[in-house]
């Protein structure tokens, strides 16, 4: 089970930390993704982690989205700062079928029982 949470309003210019808690599944052993549909937008990658603690950030992200991963808690986050208007958006966690790298990112597994139930963001100017 892949669980989100931390998503609410925010305003222009602060953090936000998002997180997705795994259960049910070998946490050490699955590389885990995020994901972001804007409103009236496709899914995209936002970024992932490797089983190893290893992250990747899609490159129009980099200076401001943040992923990691916690093994003592099942959990890996995503940090965002300086929230922009054009983040409002779900974000979502996915288990990764590839190993996670720079190039491809995560590529989800198209089994919903891998993915968190997503959490909303909206970020007033």
């Amino acid at each position: 089970q892949f669980v989100n949470s931390g998503g609410g309003l925010k305003q222009s210019g602060e953090s936000l930390r998002l997180s997705c808690a795994v259960s049910g599944v070998g946490f050490d052993g699955v590389p885990i993704g995020w994901f972001r549909q804007v409103p009236g937008g496709v899914r995209e990658q936002v970024s992932c982690t490797t089983i190893g603690g290893a992250t990747y950030t899609a490159v129009s992200m980099k200076d401001r989205f943040t992923s990691s991963r916690d093994r003592t808690r099942s959990t890996v986050y995503l940090d965002i700062n300086n929230l922009k208007p054009e983040d409002t958006g779900e974000y979502t966690c996915a288990a990764c079928l590839n190993l996670c790298d720079e190039k491809d990112l995560c590529f989800a597994s198209g089994a919903q029982a891998f993915w968190g139930q997503g959490t909303q963001v909206t970020v007033s100017s």
